[in-house]
């Protein structure tokens, strides 16, 4: 088994017609393929390590973290989990551009309990947010319907990245953008004032799909089929998330959840 930024021993990719000789790829071209997937899929990872740093920097990691005033004891350990996860994902990306696929194997069972843990423990701190009504500028609504929709988007990707771990092309690009529902909580903490709204903190988050699209662009003169879909189910969660936190419904959820 394995996880993120996973990449098949076997893997091969289809090149467009025009590159192709005598029906299969050359090896030629195969190698300078591999080695650009490889620095794309290692800078893409430090992007997000960034990201994440950038955000939680004061709050968190430059306030010694486990040290670090936080309200509860449950956000310590959702913040320790989340941590572990961006770390395994650019661990997991970094073994398989130094061709170490057996360590990237082994290391991708203790991701796929560490995702298993992460998910509802996500879930719980969300809801103890909600019930401390955490003052947030676009709502508590606005809040606990959109993290809902991105931890729905997030088990999705990794659920189905898990499904196809053989097919390394497709994998990870869909671990890559499992990263994405989880970017939003850390760019909503940019000291920009960009990043104060719904709609620039998804401008900032889809940054990785766009580029990833590019990257498609570039090196097989099309999106990847896997890249579109896992794109359009980020877009629909994030479209999804003001709609639903509008609704009579969403609203009588978020009131019962604080009061509970």
């Amino acid at each position: 088994m394995r996880l993120p930024g996973e990449f098949s021993a076997r893997q091969t990719e289809t090149m467009p017609a025009s590159e192709s000789v005598q029906g299969g790829t050359p090896p030629a071209i195969r190698s300078v393929r591999k080695r650009t997937d490889d620095y794309f899929f290692c800078c893409m990872a430090l992007l997000i390590l960034a990201i994440v740093f950038i955000g939680f920097a004061q709050s968190y990691y430059l306030a010694g973290m486990l040290r670090a005033h936080l309200p509860t004891v449950l956000i310590h350990v959702h913040g320790a989990l989340m941590t572990c996860w961006i770390l395994l994902f650019v661990a997991q990306v970094v073994l398989v551009s130094a061709k170490r696929i057996d360590w990237h194997m082994r290391l991708g069972v203790a991701g796929m309990v560490l995702a298993g843990v992460l998910v509802p423990v996500a879930l719980a701190t969300l809801i103890q947010s909600v019930r401390r009504r955490v003052a947030i500028a676009f709502g508590v609504d606005t809040l606990f319907a959109g993290d809902v929709l991105q931890l729905v988007s997030f088990s999705t990707l990794i659920i189905w990245g898990f499904c196809v771990r053989r097919d390394g092309a497709a994998h990870k690009r869909l671990m890559l953008l499992a990263m994405v529902p989880l970017l939003g909580p850390a760019v909503a903490r940019w000291p920009f004032a960009f990043a104060n709204s719904v709609l620039g903190i998804f401008l900032l988050c889809d940054a990785v799909p766009v580029l990833l699209i590019l990257f498609d662009l570039w090196s097989f003169r099309k999106v990847r089929l896997v890249t579109a879909c896992g794109v359009l189910l980020i877009l629909a969660t994030q479209v999804s998330s003001l709609p639903l936190a509008h609704t009579a419904f969403w609203h009588h959820v978020t009131v019962w959840v604080q009061s509970v």
